[in-house]
C-alpha cells in the first residue's frame, strides 16, 4: 500500500510540474472533474486507469517507480566544503556533474578521455565525498535528491557563470536545439512572481523529463542545458546616464 501511495504521489507531482489540471485531465479521460479528484483523493486507482493516465503524460509506470526511488535520497544540495573540493579539481567536477545527471561508467567512458581506472578512480573519491555510492561492479546511485541544485551564489555557481559569460552565449541559438528568448517590460510585483512561478514549474518539467528520459537508450539523449533568469535589470550603459536617487 505503501508503494501505490507512493506511485500516485508521484503522478501528482509529474502533473503539477507539467501543469496539468484535474479539469484538464478529466476532460481528456472522458470523467467529470469530481470523478478525478476523488480517485485521487481515494487513491482508488485500477491498473488500467493508472496506465491510461501516465500514456496521456507520455511516461511509464516504470518512470513513476524511478523518480520515487530517488525520493528518500539526500540532500537537495551539496555544502560548501564538497562544492569547494569539486571547483577545485576540473577533472572531478566533470565526473560530479555527470554522475549526477545518472551517467553510467561506461557512457562517461564513451565520449570522455579518461581511462577506466582514472575514471574510477575520481568516482571513489565522490564516494568519499558522499556525493555517490560506487556500487558493485562500479554501478553508480547518486545520494542527492531529485529536486538537487547547487548552493545559491555557492563556489559551482560562480564557476558556471564564468563559463556562461565565456562560452554558452557564444552562439545564435539558431541550430537544432538551440533557442534563446529574451524580452523586456515594465511588471508589477504581482505580475514578476507569475513570471517566477512559470519559470518553477518549468524547471520542475525539466527535472521530470530528465527523470523519465533516463529509461531512454544512451543514444537517444543529449546534454541540454536550460537557464532561467528574471531580475530588475538595465544595461550597466543604460544606468550611468540615469538620476541618481
Amino acid at each position: 500500500m505503501a508503494q501505490a501511495e507512493a506511485l500516485v504521489g508521484a503522478l501528482k507531482n509529474v502533473l503539477k510540474a507539467r501543469g496539468v489540471t484535474y479539469a484538464q485531465l478529466a476532460k481528456s479521460l472522458g470523467l467529470s472533474e469530481a470523478s478525478v479528484k476523488r480517485v485521487f483523493a481515494a487513491k482508488s486507482f485500477t491498473l488500467g486507469r493508472f496506465d491510461q493516465i501516465c500514456a496521456l503524460l507520455g511516461i511509464q509506470i516504470s518512470d513513476l517507480a524511478r523518480m520515487i526511488s530517488h525520493e528518500s535520497a539526500t540532500p537537495s544540495q551539496l555544502s560548501q566544503e564538497q562544492e569547494n573540493k569539486l571547483v577545485s579539481d576540473p577533472k572531478l567536477l566533470l565526473i560530479a556533474v555527470h554522475a549526477l545527471n545518472h551517467w553510467s561508467l561506461e557512457e562517461i567512458l564513451e565520449v570522455f578521455d579518461f581511462s577506466k581506472a582514472e575514471c574510477i578512480r575520481l568516482l571513489a573519491r565522490l564516494d568519499k565525498l558522499g556525493i555517490i555510492d560506487l556500487m558493485p561492479n562500479n554501478k553508480i546511485r547518486v545520494r542527492v535528491a531529485p529536486d538537487f541544485t547547487w548552493l545559491p551564489g555557492g563556489p559551482i555557481q560562480q564557476y558556471f557563470r564564468a563559463q556562461l559569460r565565456n562560452d554558452f552565449f557564444n552562439s545564435r541559438f539558431d541550430r537544432d536545439g538551440e533557442k534563446m528568448t529574451m524580452v523586456s517590460g515594465m511588471l508589477s510585483r504581482a505580475s514578476n512572481a507569475i513570471v517566477q512561478d512559470h519559470m518553477r514549474r518549468l524547471s520542475a518539467e525539466f527535472s521530470a523529463l530528465h527523470h523519465q528520459d533516463l529509461s531512454l537508450p544512451f543514444s537517444e539523449r543529449f546534454g541540454t542545458s536550460l537557464i532561467l533568469a528574471v531580475r530588475p535589470w538595465s544595461p550597466e550603459a543604460f544606468v550611468k546616464f540615469q538620476k541618481k536617487p
